[in-house]
């Protein structure tokens, strides 16, 4: 028999709140987090706008000598896992530690402390480069700092899979535990760069939105006919995974059960997806199989919906494609219409969202919907928030390089 995994523990930090309630609050009433880019200047960039995290210190979880040595995408990761930690009162001892793993993944890492020290190289030499430089840098920090704060000791890994990270994250952290390897683990994803060197890429490879620089509450708009390109954010999520039977005996809050993970690749493009979201629709029907589910059990999708034309034309293609004539019934929405893009920490601040979902019976909005697409025609809870049955939902991410990766959580029942 497999290893029941439930949720028992959650941490954000993002564009529309550095707690779980805050962020919460703000998804339910659309409030966007999107805004004019503070951290540099954008007169040379054609988009100039992002969801940065606004109102985040760092000292509130890591002792100030130790922040300078952290990158922020790792500060970001640490904040999100001690808040997770602290809901789910999991206490961390050296007989438990052996148990207690750590899967925290980036798509691009610490990018901000190499061009730092880039700088210092061109400027002052070689010699004056951070000997933390390194550690700052790796993408892997995430969990290896998280494990350090905390004192876990179990399985430590970190995926890379562009956009699709978090979720591979939480999704591989679920398979983990069924298989007997640890009781509980720490996972999600950590994102930090919203800097020039990135905004500038992403401008040149014409993916983010440029047509709303004025007015850039609007610019996030999945499924709408007038999307023209995602917004970059910036955050983390972490999740408390657990064995069931391990949650019950400390009585530890149980916010849902993960029971469905699928992946695969689109063996196509770098930056485009498979034509008509085949890839897409695999990873769905996989996470379908391994939750042992129909898909009319199903009853809401957060979908990947980055405002890009091919993401959102596709992911519709590929819901249709699994879901048959049930996918005009099932409300799909893209919390990133109020967040941003987060990258690598998309799937574990969505995954936040999902959970929220079942715990309030509340369907998130997908706002800035005003022009319906006839390539995009399913129900996508335009706009406002939706009281509705959300006891099985579905998370789908999609990264460069072809990865897709799904996750299905449902409401706990004993």
């Amino acid at each position: 028999m497999k290893r029941r995994v439930v949720v028992t523990g959650m941490g954000v930090i993002s564009p529309v709140g550095n707690t779980v309630s805050t962020f919460w609050e703000n998804l339910v009433a659309g409030k966007s987090g999107i805004g004019p880019i503070t951290r540099f200047d954008t007169t040379d960039y054609p988009c100039k706008i992002a969801g940065e995290v606004k109102g985040f210190n760092p000292e509130d979880y890591i002792e100030k000598k130790d922040v300078r040595r952290l990158d922020r995408f790792t500060q970001y990761a640490v904040a999100a896992a001690k808040q997770a930690m602290e809901q789910s009162k999991l206490e961390i001892t050296p007989e438990n530690a052996g148990r207690i793993g750590v899967y925290v993944g980036s798509g691009i890492g610490g990018l901000e402390s190499l061009l730092e020290n880039h700088q210092i190289l061109l400027e002052k030499g070689p010699r004056r480069v951070s000997p933390f430089m390194i550690p700052m840098m790796i993408g892997d920090m995430a969990s290896g700092q998280i494990s350090i704060y905390l004192g876990a000791k179990g399985p430590n890994s970190s995926p890379i899979s562009a956009c699709a990270t978090a979720t591979n994250a939480i999704g591989d952290a679920f398979k983990i535990i069924e298989r007997g390897a640890a009781d509980v683990m720490l996972a999600g994803g950590a994102e930090a760069t919203v800097l020039p060197i990135a905004v500038a890429g992403f401008c040149s490879a014409k993916a983010l939105a440029t047509n709303f620089n004025d007015r850039p509450e609007k610019a996030s708009r999945p499924f709408d006919r007038d999307r023209d390109g995602f917004v970059m954010g910036e955050g983390a999520g972490v999740l408390i995974l657990e064995e069931l039977e391990h949650a019950k005996r400390r009585n530890a809050p149980i916010f849902g059960e993960v029971i469905g993970y699928g992946m695969s690749g689109d063996a196509y493009h770098i930056t485009q997806p498979a034509p008509e979201g085949e890839g897409a629709a695999r990873a769905m029907r996989e996470a379908l199989r391994d939750a042992g589910i129909q898909p009319e059990q199903v009853d809401y999708i957060n979908a990947h919906g980055t405002s890009t034309d091919f993401n959102d034309k596709f992911e519709t293609m590929a819901i249709k494609k699994v879901f048959g004539d049930y996918a005009y019934k099932l409300p799909v929405s893209s919390t990133k219409s109020v967040t941003g893009h987060l990258l690598g920490a998309a799937g574990a601040v969505e995954a936040v969202a999902c959970l929220k979902a079942i715990e309030n019976q509340i369907l998130p909005p997908t706002i800035n919907y005003e022009h319906p697409d006839p390539e995009c025609d399913l129900d996508y809870v335009p706009n406002q928030a939706r009281p509705a049955k959300a006891d099985i939902v579905m998370s789908n991410s999609f990264g460069f390089g072809g990865h897709n990766a799904c996750i299905i959580l449902r409401k706990y029942n004993d």
